[in-house]
């Protein structure tokens, strides 16, 4: 797995900083690996067609959702292992001054 940089960690939280956005991310995370619709999406979370475009457009250019065309629709997933990059990225220094307090995925 890549190491995230600062520069595509601000990038993907700016892109979830948005309710949409993020309603978004969480629903296709929510949908699993066969993802959801643009138009699923849209009726899923009360929106115009175009609205909805421009924000899968920004949480596709930030890395965390792909879109992937399947006949006349594009089919959109999250991609898990960017969000477990930002996450890991969030993490990497967790506890670094004071032993005692480990993260949760560092206990064994």
């Amino acid at each position: 797995m890549t190491t995230m940089d600062s520069k595509l960690a601000v990038k993907a939280l700016a892109a979830l900083a948005q309710e949409t956005r993020l309603a978004t991310f969480r629903l296709l995370v929510t949908a699993g690996p066969t993802g959801m619709s643009a138009g699923a999406i849209s009726e899923h979370l009360g929106l115009a067609a175009p609205t909805m475009s421009f924000h899968l457009k920004e949480l596709a250019h930030s890395g965390l959702i792909e879109g992937e065309a399947q006949g006349r629709f594009v089919v959109y997933r999250a991609q898990y292992d960017h969000m477990q990059q930002l996450i890991d990225f969030l993490m990497e220094n967790c506890c670094e001054a004071d032993t005692r307090c480990a993260p949760k995925s560092a206990a064994v």
